[in-house]
């Protein structure tokens, strides 16, 4: 998703700091402005559009919306591993670690690494996700390629899984994910170029694509990219974002920025290209604030989304049930915690959190 102008909240109270924070290295705890660290979540009653009957099996009767940190300028890709929250904080060109203890930088630079000023709104890298053997895998964004962490460590070998199509350089990776055989699928749309438009000057393909990589989980530590392998699976939508297998993994959901605001779905062949695609539903006329980007599915196949007004609930088969309404642009979902009830939230400045009666699915079938 594209962000814009960063968009501070305060938190609550005055947050009291009980030391000072060596802010040098990568694992340096942070306070940004506006934080909320632990022992001081923002909790507030959660506030709902409600669209059918069905919300209440997810949606517990007084549920809260807390804020777990804030601060930041646009937050993405969360993922909840070996008990901590990672996101990033893309105009910081940053990925963040959070736990109940607070706040601190993981990894900086992760997108861009150029000497000289970016020159564009969005320097960082975007979505992350796991695989099988739980190594952190990175959407560089900025950087324009796929990158797997060996080992949860800033300082691991990095393998990048794919960098460019049929020679040409990707524009942005922005979101990702495994299936179960050990392909990774990812979505291309230019929000890391510099101007972020398809006439970019650096833009080296003329579509903005959904890729597959066809044996990502046996790619060897830092070996190239087996380039010829890359499959291009869709090519005429306009802002490709989020991505998410079903519980079953028989369909791929893909939301579509804009100027059409959409989340579509594909059947999963057995080769693992796609067919039937189907619009699952169409937020175009809503003018709240945010777009589809970021998705996520619960062990019952229901759709979670970010878009217009926060965080959108669908059924298996598309039907709308519920608006999660936020104060903040949301970007994107994660699941966390031992019964994966806890739905973790991206929303420009902020971490958010709540808690569900359905627990989400989990990151790869069988894991």
């Amino acid at each position: 998703m594209t962000w814009t102008k960063p968009i501070y909240l305060l938190a609550l109270g005055v947050m009291l700091i009980p030391k000072m924070w060596n802010l040098q290295g990568k694992d340096a705890m942070i306070a940004p402005r506006g934080s909320t660290m632990a022992g001081e979540v923002s909790a507030t009653p959660i506030k709902v559009d409600r669209l059918d009957a069905a919300a209440d099996q997810i949606i517990p009767a007084g549920a809260k919306l807390e804020r777990v940190a804030s601060g930041f300028t646009w937050t993405e890709g969360p993922i909840w591993t070996q008990g901590a929250l990672y996101f990033a904080d893309i105009p910081a060109n940053s990925i963040h670690k959070w736990t109940p203890g607070g706040v601190s930088t993981f990894l900086k630079p992760s997108g861009y690494k150029g000497s000289s000023p970016y020159g564009g709104p969005e320097p960082g890298s975007n979505g992350m996700t796991v695989d099988a053997r739980g190594r952190l895998t990175v959407a560089g964004h900025a950087q324009r390629n796929i990158y797997r962490l060996e080992s949860l460590s800033p300082n691991a070998l990095i393998t990048v899984l794919a960098d460019s199509y049929q020679g040409k350089q990707f524009s942005s990776p922005n979101d990702l994910v495994y299936k179960s055989d050990g392909s990774l699928y990812f979505t291309d749309p230019p929000y890391g170029l510099r101007t972020q438009k398809d006439n970019d000057p650096d833009k080296r393909l003329k579509i903005n694509g959904v890729y597959r990589i066809p044996h990502a989980l046996e790619q060897k530590p830092g070996a190239e990219p087996v380039r010829g392998e890359l499959q291009l699976l869709i090519s005429n939508l306009t802002r490709p974002n989020g991505i998410a297998f079903s519980p079953d993994e028989k369909y791929l959901y893909v939301s579509n920025s804009e100027p059409m605001k959409i989340w579509m779905r594909y059947r999963v062949k057995a080769d693992g290209t796609l067919t039937e695609p189907k619009l699952l539903y169409d937020a175009t006329a809503d003018k709240r604030p945010g777009s589809p980007d970021g998705v996520k599915v619960d062990e019952q196949g229901n759709l979670y989304g970010a878009g217009p007004g926060g965080v959108w609930i669908f059924s298996p088969e598309g039907k709308p049930l519920a608006t999660i309404l936020t104060t903040e642009k949301v970007a994107n979902l994660a699941w966390a915690g031992p019964d994966r009830k806890t739905l973790y939230i991206t929303a420009s400045s902020s971490i958010y959190r709540v808690h569900l009666n359905i627990a989400g699915a989990p990151l790869i079938r069988g894991h």
